[in-house]
């Protein structure tokens, strides 16, 4: 009995052995494959964030490009008004400076007018001068009135060139951005 038992004891333990050392193996081979798949796992979520990574950069770059164009647009905008607020003020200087020489003009020939009424002989004589003097008064007048009207178109036209440019330049750089 001794001799059989030893036999299937060592048969038994041999088999245990071999039992043991396929289990290792396979449990070897199970763990490589997992410590591979997960190897591969963790390199594509790299490259996932790599690549998320590298897009929000791009749109954060994109995003600092627009905000530093609408700045600069800005600025272009402000220049503009500044620029068209300085030609309309220097522009209604020079229009209040016509008007007041027009002014004093009048006046200078009210008084003229006045003194060479006290110097007239006959009502005759008034009714002509008052005649002669108040057509000449209209015409100044018209004349001035042109020159005045004139002016004023010309300078809403230079006051407001810097505006018009900025919006041409707006629609020509926001028109092509669709």
């Amino acid at each position: 009995m001794s001799s059989t038992k030893a036999k299937a004891a060592a048969t038994a333990t041999e088999t245990v052995a071999n039992n043991a050392a396929t289990a290792a193996a396979i449990s070897k081979q199970g763990f490589e494959t997992s410590l591979s798949a997960l190897r591969e796992g963790i390199e594509k979520a790299t490259k996932g964030l790599e690549t998320s990574q590298a897009k929000l950069k791009e749109g954060m770059e994109k995003a600092v490009k627009t905000s530093e164009e609408f700045v600069t647009f800005g600025q272009g905008n402000m220049e503009a008004l500044v620029k068209s607020a300085q030609i309309y003020a220097a522009g209604m200087q020079d229009l209040s400076k016509h008007m007041a020489a027009a002014s004093k003009s009048s006046i200078e020939d009210s008084v003229t007018f006045g003194k060479s009424l006290m110097g007239v002989k006959s009502v005759k004589e008034a009714m002509d001068l008052h005649t002669g003097y108040t057509k000449s008064s209209i015409e100044k007048a018209m004349a001035e009135s042109n020159k005045l009207a004139d002016a004023a178109v010309k300078l809403a036209e230079q006051a407001f060139a810097p505006l018009s440019a900025r919006l041409t330049f707006a629609v020509e750089t926001f028109g092509k951005v669709q």
